[in-house]
């Protein structure tokens, strides 16, 4: 492809230099320019890319787009584009570059707080199931139809996700969904990328060291759905919501007569609905009512939320045309997801649960769910992340204390901040629930295992999947789920 071609598909860019060049590659990164890149100066968090703009020249840059005008020196250089909007622009120009592969995918996106990663596995397996080979981007992992890998972030850089869409679609993946995280749409990670489906889960505090506001927060997801809305990118994107949620029910009124819009929940105005719900700990059923006719629904997982989770990857299945019968009986092979309730294992009569739920609204799910189960006690341990949002501390304590009968104050990913300090503010929360701090996360949960006796449930929160703990001057590798596992099997 040619600069020309390339730079051409800027929306109000002002070009200068020759364009009639061979271009090799885009990069937002000075130190992965190489003879015949797009260099993209794009103003970050941390770091302004403009800073980086004699670097990238030196290293055979063949054109640079930056969001300020060209100075003497960049004129004999090579190209420039001078844009209103960097990230805009890279975005873009990462699409074209990789052959635009999101609008020949059959693509679904998942956004909201909490969620997203069980909804994003429940719908790849029914695609995987129905199709045999489907993509997906998530928290947990990456799936390109060929090979499976960990994921780095929620949502990649554009430069990241269009190739790997553009693997997927080599790989012969008819369809694809991926985790869409405030983050990335405020940073525009996913502008220019074609949906077919827009899920939107929940919304409840988190990110606000980030956003600063709920206001701001919800405004970042109503965004993405806007945007889909105003440049469907050929497609005719579909906007599932779970219309229970509050926020869920303001974005679908917000979207109403400018896009499709299909709710999900238990309330009566739901076009997928759900009612009789049983479960066990193996496993949940319900009946799902669609446009008048009920389907009983199977699912391995348990929990009330994880009821929504179905309804909203049965919804997304069937707004991309698959049939609900085949969707609903692909779903009751679903595997557990990592960290996600994960049960951990029995003994003694005692068992132990891993979930990732880092916020008041999901530790709230998270315990609510395992006292359905009906546990002797119900012993929750967890933690709060060192810099990130610490308002949700105290809340998040209130939630745990609100359901268990003891909790064990933790570490979970301290970072630069001082454990003793952060569980300092945890306990403000707790009232008169019983409770042990033990910053040690290791010895908390051989703590919560010992100490539990038969028809005992162990609920530990905050990491889920993750299988490192970060300190202010190291990282450590640690899986709360082989520290469990260990400790049930040397337990008495």
């Amino acid at each position: 492809m040619t600069l020309r071609e390339l730079l051409d598909a800027l929306p109000r860019g002002t070009l200068s230099g020759p364009l009639d060049v061979e271009v090799s590659a885009v990069t937002a990164d000075s130190r992965r320019v190489e003879p015949g890149s797009v260099f993209v100066a794009v103003r970050g968090n941390q770091a302004d890319g403009h800073r980086f703009i004699a670097e990238a020249w030196k290293r055979g840059a063949l054109a640079v787009v930056a969001e300020q005008a060209p100075g003497q020196d960049d004129i004999s250089r090579g190209t420039w584009a001078h844009v209103p909007d960097s990230r805009e622009a890279l975005a873009v120009l990462a699409d074209l570059l990789a052959g635009q592969p999101s609008r020949d995918l059959k693509l679904v996106g998942v956004t909201g707080t909490n969620g997203k990663t069980t909804t994003v596995f429940l719908i790849h397996h029914v695609m995987s199931e129905l199709w045999v080979r489907a993509g997906m981007l998530g928290t947990i992992r990456t799936e390109d139809g060929a090979e499976r890998m960990d994921a780095e972030r929620t949502t990649p850089d554009p430069v990241g996700l269009q190739a790997l869409l553009a693997r997927m679609l080599s790989n012969g993946c008819r369809g694809a969904v991926m985790e869409v995280s405030s983050h990335g749409i405020d940073q525009k990670r996913v502008s220019s990328v074609a949906f077919d489906v827009a899920v939107f889960t929940n919304l409840s505090q988190d990110h606000l060291d980030y956003h600063g506001s709920m206001e701001n927060y919800f405004a970042a997801k109503c965004r993405w759905f806007q945007s889909l809305a105003e440049d469907p990118l050929g497609k005719q994107p579909v906007a599932v919501i779970n219309i229970d949620d509050r926020r869920g029910a303001e974005l679908a009124d917000k979207l109403g007569g400018i896009m499709k819009v299909v709710g999900y929940g238990f309330g009566v105005k739901s076009d997928f609905r759900a009612e009789a719900v049983r479960q066990t700990p193996e496993g949940t059923q319900f009946a799902l009512n669609v446009k008048g006719k009920s389907i009983l629904v199977r699912t391995p997982l348990i929990g009330r939320f994880n009821v929504f989770n179905a309804m909203a990857a049965i919804a997304a299945a069937c707004s991309l045309g698959l049939r609900l019968r085949e969707v609903v009986h692909a779903l009751a092979s679903a595997p557990q997801v990592p960290g996600r309730m994960e049960l951990v294992g029995h003994r003694n009569g005692v068992s132990v649960f891993v979930d990732y739920a880092h916020t008041p609204d999901a530790i709230d799910n998270a315990c609510r769910t395992l006292r359905e189960l009906e546990p002797r006690r119900l012993i929750t341990v967890f933690g709060c992340g060192g810099d990130r949002d610490r308002e949700k501390r105290p809340l998040m304590a209130v939630a745990a204390a609100r359901h268990s009968n003891a909790c064990i104050l933790t570490s979970d990913n301290p970072r630069t901040e001082d454990p003793e300090a952060i569980l300092d503010q945890i306990e403000q929360g707790m009232d008169e629930c019983p409770h042990l701090r033990i910053a040690d996360r290791a010895e908390a949960i051989k703590n919560a295992v010992d100490t539990a006796r038969a028809g005992d449930i162990v609920l530990i929160a905050g990491k889920g999947h993750e299988t490192y703990q970060q300190f202010a001057d190291r990282t450590i590798d640690f899986d709360d789920r082989r520290v469990a596992a260990k400790a049930l099997r040397y337990r008495e």
